[in-house]
């Protein structure tokens, strides 16, 4: 997978992220904000370690 590749599915990923903090607005979650949580830690982990392997790149 070339970088711009990589570049775009991070963007992507980034956008969704959002959407998942969104959902820890509701106040029926129930025991999903527990899974909302920890993929909301994955994407950050996935971001962060992107931006240790590619730091010039701005995403």
């Amino acid at each position: 997978m070339d970088p711009q590749t990589i570049k775009e599915k991070i963007a992507q990923i980034q956008s969704k992220r959002e959407y998942l903090l969104s959902l820890l607005e509701q106040p029926n979650l129930g025991t999903l904000r527990i899974d909302v949580n920890q993929a909301l830690e994955e994407m950050d982990e996935l971001i962060d370690e992107y931006k240790r392997t590619f730091p010039e790149t701005d995403i």
